[in-house]
């Protein structure tokens, strides 16, 4: 029993994007609400989903005051969602580089195969694959998850993965008042919670598109954050590994 599903979609300068991913959302999952979170785009990406919202019961708005961040904007509505008794929480990019048509296969994936708590669309699996990337942003994506899998220890080909299905429950074991990343490591923080928190993580392959409209999001700025919060996070957790052998007693018992 999948229960009330909440799609978060965060948006900023989306207005050429926002109709057609709205109404494909819809066709692949007509049972499931849409949440617009809107960091105030300059380009009416808010005013449209107002005026979209107004003849879709299932459509509603969250406006925010300004371009926070990825990562602050998916809290907002995961709160919204979670003071509302959602069940169920997709989240998916609005620039159409993840597929509605896919959000079916990861839903059900929270069911199939002994359930899951976290399902996370991967591109770097068998079956994953992405279309029209640059060689740079595709080494970029390889090298980073590599990076990251080896550094926190995660069992996950695709920790960057921004297209995910989240259980209420996961959400509300996962101590998101404390979440600092604003970001595109957002993706990577939630992801080492949830391994370190012992939920079940299921990857399933997913097709990325890269976008043909608007612009994106990606800077300078947004790597080097990621790059400084994973080795923080990577370095405490070999630390913390270095100091269990250490202490560890012969028998098996800490010292």
């Amino acid at each position: 029993m999948i229960g009330r599903t909440l799609v978060v979609v965060p948006t900023y300068d989306e207005h050429d994007n926002l109709w057609a991913l709205l109404e494909r959302v819809h066709v692949a999952i007509g049972y499931a609400d849409v949440l617009v979170v809107d960091d105030d785009s300059p380009d009416g990406t808010g005013r449209l989903a107002d005026r979209l919202a107004t003849d879709r019961d299932w459509l509603h708005v969250l406006h925010r005051p300004g371009k926070q961040g990825l990562g602050v904007a998916y809290l907002a509505g995961y709160r919204w969602g979670l003071a509302r008794d959602y069940d169920v929480f997709v989240q998916l990019d609005a620039d159409l580089s993840h597929l509605p048509e896919q959000i079916p296969d990861l839903v059900a994936a929270l069911d199939g195969d002994g359930g899951a708590d976290l399902v996370m669309g991967t591109r770097w699996m068998p079956g994953g694959s992405v279309q029209n990337w640059p060689l740079r942003r595709e080494l970029l994506s390889r090298g980073g998850n590599t990076y990251t899998r080896i550094l926190l220890g995660l069992p996950l080909r695709d920790a960057t993965s921004g297209f995910r299905v989240f259980r209420r429950s996961t959400l509300e074991g996962l101590d998101l008042h404390d979440v600092a990343s604003a970001g595109y490591c957002f993706q990577v923080d939630l992801a080492r919670r949830a391994v370190v928190a012992g939920f079940r993580v299921r990857e399933v392959p997913i097709r990325f598109v890269e976008r043909t409209t608007g612009n994106s999001k990606m800077s300078g700025a947004v790597v080097r954050e990621s790059l400084w919060r994973v080795t923080t996070w990577g370095v405490a957790h070999q630390l913390a590994r270095w100091r269990d052998v250490v202490w560890r007693h012969p028998d098996g018992r800490s010292r």
